[in-house]
């Protein structure tokens, strides 16, 4: 591979059962922006774009809705977690509690560091990890 090929992360795709309870989350809870949402009834599914930048400079999620999926998927045992950074963990974990949301892994520091660390998961259970950057 040539040394002037530049790679550039775009996105991270997970499949979800209810887009729009899913865009609530992303939004609402996390303040991400839809940045697009595109149908594709010939293939029966819809895809939504969403983060906190334009897709031109940032790194975003692709949210993928098939039309015909009516049971939950298997988050599968490879794929790990998102990864945000707050500048408040505890005060986040807070608000995101009262709002519902699960927070499996309370804030705290790391076992084997001192980086302080939550997870926490999304409407299809797909983890998150919220990392303070104060």
């Amino acid at each position: 591979m040539s040394q002037n090929t530049s790679f550039r992360f775009l996105h991270t795709m997970i499949r979800v059962l209810d887009l729009d309870k899913s865009i609530d989350f992303y939004t609402r809870h996390l303040g991400m922006k839809l940045l697009r949402k595109n149908e594709y009834p010939s293939g029966k599914f819809t895809l939504a774009f969403l983060g906190y930048g334009d897709e031109e400079n940032n790194t975003v999620i692709e949210l993928t809705h098939n039309w015909d999926q009516n049971d939950a998927y298997e988050l599968g045992n490879g794929f790990g977690h998102l990864a945000l950074g707050v500048p408040d963990i505890y005060k986040t974990c807070e608000l995101l509690e009262k709002e519902g949301v699960n927070i499996p892994r309370k804030p705290g520091p790391m076992a084997h560091g001192s980086t302080v660390i939550a997870f926490i998961e999304d409407p299809d259970g797909y983890k998150i990890e919220l990392i303070e950057k104060k």
